[in-house]
């Protein structure tokens, strides 16, 4: 199934058992899970839960030996990639979150590490949080960096751009993951759908390209591989039915989207993935071609 588990943070504040129901359910489902490192349960927690293929989601901070440690505890731990997210430099403004003057869980995978108990004036916890220990010099010569601290392939999320995925490819990426960061990092960022293609004609098939954002049935996905992605990321529904019903409900919309992607490919001729082709899908720019003819 060409659906994989987005790194999406603190999955116990939508049930009670967080990442291990998530992994569980991935595992059942046959597909990956992205572990995100503001996870609520440590990586070893959920490496031990069941045998399932992971990644780990990374952010760099001020401090690179944090970074360092966690990166070795991922790869000790059987994870088979790193995914470093490459859009949040800073934190965007979350409105909601300042509002609310949200407070966030200790982050488990730092315990011993960092202190995450940092205080905001007046806003948000976690925007004080992030902004306190992420390094915002990270730049694209630093990817040498972390290639010299792993033997594991290093995905690059948050490729919005032609530019971008070139450079990705330069500092040796082993994937791209097309990302806006859910939409919640820069208001008026493009949908990945509408970039997906310009993404993928850059990186002219010498590394994999993922979809993130965005999907809610199974005809997205049907889309994404017509448009030129290995496989689309799943983040808020993943969430959803987490909190409504736990592992079971997380293997359900998993379920749900494999079936639809099935049926819509049935409706469309598509016996494979391998059948699904750009000439099954129509774009603005092409309707925008159409009328200059």
């Amino acid at each position: 199934m060409p659906v994989m588990i987005a790194p999406t943070s603190r999955h116990q504040l939508a049930n009670p058992s967080g990442e291990i129901a998530t992994a569980r359910a991935a595992s059942a489902c046959n597909t990956i899970m992205v572990l995100s490192m503001s996870s609520t349960c440590t990586l070893e927690e959920v490496a031990a839960c069941c045998n399932a293929v992971r990644f780990f989601q990374l952010y760099v901070f001020k401090r690179r030996d944090i970074s360092a440690k966690l990166v070795q505890r991922a790869e000790n731990s059987g994870y088979k990639a790193i995914v470093l997210t490459a859009d949040a430099p800073r934190h965007g403004r979350r409105e909601a979150d300042i509002k609310n003057k949200i407070i966030t869980p200790e982050l488990k995978n730092l315990e011993g590490l960092l202190s995450t108990n940092f205080v905001s004036d007046g806003g948000s916890n976690l925007d004080a949080l992030v902004n306190g220990t992420r390094d915002p010099s990270f730049c694209w010569e630093d990817i040498g960096w972390l290639k010299s601290i792993t033997k594991l392939p290093i995905l690059i999320k948050g490729v919005l751009t032609h530019e971008d995925a070139t450079k990705a490819l330069e500092v040796g990426a082993a994937g791209i993951i097309v990302s806006n960061h859910g939409a919640r990092q820069l208001d008026y960022c493009p949908a990945t759908i509408s970039v997906l293609e310009e993404v993928v004609h850059a990186v002219g098939g010498k590394v994999p390209v993922f979809l993130d954002g965005g999907v809610r049935r199974g005809t997205d996905i049907f889309k994404a591989i017509a448009l030129g992605a290995q496989a689309v990321l799943v983040g808020r529904p993943i969430i959803y039915g987490l909190a409504a019903k736990g592992e079971y409900g997380v293997r359900r919309v998993l379920e749900m989207l494999k079936d639809e992607l099935e049926l819509t490919m049935a409706l469309s001729g598509c016996s494979s993935l391998k059948e699904i082709t750009r000439s099954h899908v129509t774009t603005k720019h092409d309707q925008q071609l159409l009328s200059m003819l």
